[in-house]
């Protein structure tokens, strides 16, 4: 048993360094603008690399699609949308607040609310429960953890040299756009709440344990990618940057913009993966273990990036309280469902 838990472990923190590698590439892509890098993003990590790991791996895939019923597969594609346009503000919010404090504000809410939200809708009666007041717990923890955050990002600012006020209220507007993303990014939850059915065809039809929730993954990023695709095609008409895929020199940013989505995609996989061995443990400890690696992987390229270069003392004290009270919230989370 102790075996068979350390393999879950492994497997979940290993999710959890590809899945939050993934934005790293993109710091390499200068001479794209932001929509020319995403696009490629959404189309490698949202639709390619998906249905292919699932053909792949269902049996019978479409008979698992055409025996469900249309409820199931309308709830799955519209909470995927709208995890899609948390994925969009992700993209926005780290462009201007940086991989280490946008994973970590974006992570440490997906988290939290991404247990509460369903909980409140689906099993009301529990909320004052030990399960429910750990959520609430948790969730007041993170609110302090994301304030010491803000405060450290607002400090990198001024010691960066950029203090003037265009910027402050760059970093101001992408704060608040990393929160939205971690509200809109924990409404994934529901795909899978109400997507039960598509695992359960797929076990009938012959798919492993590990993979048979590849179907739901799949038509919920599907709906996520929708949500990236437009926003994207509007900025590249708007902005008329369809031009930037063609420029001298920029050939390396295709393979580039192909490992982002293979490293999403294969961290979120490979969670499942790890889940799926640990069992009952997978949401109660392997989520929260999984969120807790991918900010510590964030801050990590954050940093070798130089994001932080001309941060104090004092500023990363604050950074790095930040990130100890959200590891501190998700852990009451995660006591709270066990």
């Amino acid at each position: 048993m102790g075996e068979h838990i350390a393999w879950g472990m492994a497997v979940v923190i290993f999710a959890g360094l590809l899945n939050g590698s993934f934005a790293a590439p993109m710091k390499r892509m200068t001479a794209w603008r932001w929509e020319n890098t995403w696009l490629t993003f959404a189309v490698s990590g949202l639709l390619i690399f998906p249905w292919l790991i699932t053909t792949w791996t269902i049996p019978h895939l479409r008979a698992v699609y055409s025996g469900a019923t249309t409820p199931t597969l309308a709830k799955v594609f519209i909470f995927g949308v709208l995890w899609g346009v948390g994925a969009v503000l992700l993209g926005l919010g780290i462009s201007r607040v940086g991989l280490a404090l946008g994973f970590s504000i974006i992570l440490g809410i997906t988290a939290s609310f991404g247990a509460l939200i369903p909980l409140a809708v689906l099993h009301p009666e529990e909320l004052f429960a030990k399960r429910g007041l750990a959520l609430w717990a948790g969730s007041a923890i993170m609110i302090v953890g994301l304030i010491f955050l803000a405060i450290a990002g607002r400090h990198r600012e001024r010691e960066s040299g950029v203090a003037g006020g265009a910027p402050r209220s760059g970093f101001t507007i992408g704060l608040i756009i990393c929160i939205f993303s971690g509200l809109f990014s924990s409404l994934l939850n529901f795909a899978f709440t109400f997507g039960d059915e598509l695992r359960v065809r797929a076990l009938a039809e012959g798919a492993t344990a590990t993979m048979a929730s590849n179907p739901i993954w799949a038509l919920a990023v599907t709906g996520g990618f929708v949500a990236n695709a437009a926003y994207c095609l509007y900025l590249l008409q708007k902005n008329k940057t369809w031009g930037v895929y063609r420029e001298r020199n920029t050939s390396v940013y295709w393979p580039l913009g192909a490992l982002t989505g293979l490293l999403w995609f294969g961290g979120t996989l490979t969670y499942g993966s790890g889940a799926a061995i640990l069992g009952t443990l997978g949401g109660e400890i392997g989520w929260p273990v999984f969120m807790v690696v991918d900010i510590i992987v964030g801050l990590f390229w954050g940093m070798i990036t130089g994001e932080w270069k001309a941060a104090s003392r004092r500023t990363m004290k604050y950074c790095w309280a930040g990130v100890a009270i959200l590891m501190l919230a998700i852990a009451v989370i995660s006591l709270g469902g066990s």
